[in-house]
């Protein structure tokens, strides 16, 4: 079975809590803080693999989440720090965020990873908090809290070549013989309803990869016949070929065919329109295809286009197309990506946004200050003063008050409920 979607859920492990201790051995007066630091949360990776070809296994499990990190011991002892979680997916695979559609990254090469959810860095013990004027902090951080989102995965197929055309024009039975790939091949409409892939073969050192794009039909741009998600697998590709039965078998004209192929191709991407496109004119061993073959050429060469003669059924003329295919394989100018990558790395960590809250007067979001109230542990009077203290350099009461926050409103961070005062 043949999945090109997926949407998948990922979670990292936070980090461990950090450790409040204090040294005590015999014969050592007042032994100072010696609480150490929470291990790292582990990571949740995508990892693009050659070996894999669709995303059949993100139908059986579609969470994955991180292990937490242990927390710190005393005597200034880390706590352990878990391997990442390494999730497989095939070449090409584009990631985008489930909330947004933003697209986050494109997977085109073996072995190349996208951090999905970064695990929480571990909370810092007391020791790391010990200054000239505070021998003896009491406070530790909590753990880091690890990233967590919903992705949605989208495979396009990497290919050199693709075969575009009508259904039970031929498609599948030219990759059959051009290459190992072996498709279903039958008298009837969308024999191939996934992408199949082969490898042609020209000699010992050239060779590129064949897609046969299951048929398109008219309408096809606007999702007729699942026509965008065969369509998604043909924007990869370097160069298309495309397939006319000029023997008319299913009673259609060939002229028209390759009009309506063309116009499904532009109105899906301005992109598609302009690939370098070979038009092969494919059934030749039919007493039919004699009769349309010069009418179907005027047309497509005043259009710019140039022209083969082939037939899938005895392999006349398949080895010319295929090494016509390779050479305009070598012509091919690599595009500008049509949509950028979404920058997250380059948002302040200290800005913040104030808007009205739903179950609170108002609410507080921004990396930075989320983070903190997660790692603050507001039963220890000390962590609570660090707190105020990093509260009162980020500005945020001067901003909630410039919103029109009043004496007495709540305000939300994260979990979080304050109530609002103007001097404390």
């Amino acid at each position: 079975m043949f999945i090109d979607r997926a949407r998948i859920y990922v979670e990292a492990g936070n980090g461990g809590d950090g450790m409040s201790s204090f040294r005590r051995e015999k014969f050592v007066e007042k032994g100072g803080p010696d609480g150490g630091n929470g291990g790292r949360g582990a990571s949740v990776y995508l990892v693009a693999d050659k070996d894999l070809n669709t995303l059949i296994d993100f139908r059986y499990k579609r969470k994955y989440v991180g292990k937490k990190g242990n927390g710190g011991g005393a005597k200034n002892c880390t706590g352990k720090s878990y391997d990442d979680v390494l999730v497989r997916v095939p070449l090409g695979t584009m990631v985008r965020d489930d909330n947004t559609g933003a697209l986050l990254c494109d997977l085109v090469e073996d072995g190349q990873r996208f951090l999905a959810a970064k695990g929480g860095r571990g909370g810092k013990g007391n020791a790391c908090y010990a200054t000239p004027t505070n021998r003896a902090p009491t406070f530790a951080e909590k753990g880091e809290p690890g990233e967590n989102r919903w992705l949605k995965l989208e495979l396009k197929l990497i290919a050199d070549v693709g075969l575009v055309g009508y259904p039970s024009v031929g498609k599948s039975s030219i990759i059959a013989q051009v290459s190992a790939a072996r498709p279903e091949i039958a008298a009837y409409h969308f024999t191939t309803l996934a992408p199949v892939l082969g490898v042609v073969r020209l000699d010992e050192e050239t060779s590129f990869v064949l897609a046969d794009i299951p048929g398109l039909i008219e309408g096809a741009h606007e999702g007729v016949g699942l026509g965008h998600d065969f369509l998604r697998h043909v924007e990869r590709t370097k160069v298309l070929l495309h397939i006319v039965d000029c023997a008319a078998v299913d009673g259609r004209d060939p002229v028209e065919d390759f009009d309506k192929i063309n116009f499904e191709l532009s109105q899906y991407s301005e992109r598609l329109a302009g690939r370098k496109q070979l038009v092969v004119a494919n059934k030749m061993d039919l007493p039919e295809a004699a009769e349309n073959f010069d009418r179907l050429k005027e047309h497509v060469e005043a259009k710019g286009y140039s022209i083969v003669k082939v037939s899938a059924a005895t392999g006349e003329g398949l080895r010319d197309l295929m090494y016509r295919a390779f050479n305009l394989i070598k012509e091919y100018v690599p595009e500008e990506d049509e949509e950028e990558l979404e920058r997250f790395d380059e948002i302040d960590p200290d800005s913040f946004d104030i808007a009205v809250g739903n179950d609170t007067d108002w609410e507080v979001r921004g990396k930075n200050i989320e983070r903190l109230v997660a790692m603050t542990n507001f039963d220890n009077r000390e962590a609570l003063y660090r707190f105020q203290l990093i509260w009162k350099r980020l500005e945020i009461d001067q901003a909630l008050k410039e919103r029109g926050c009043k004496e007495g409103e709540t305000v939300r961070i994260r979990d979080m409920v304050f109530e609002y005062k103007e001097n404390y």
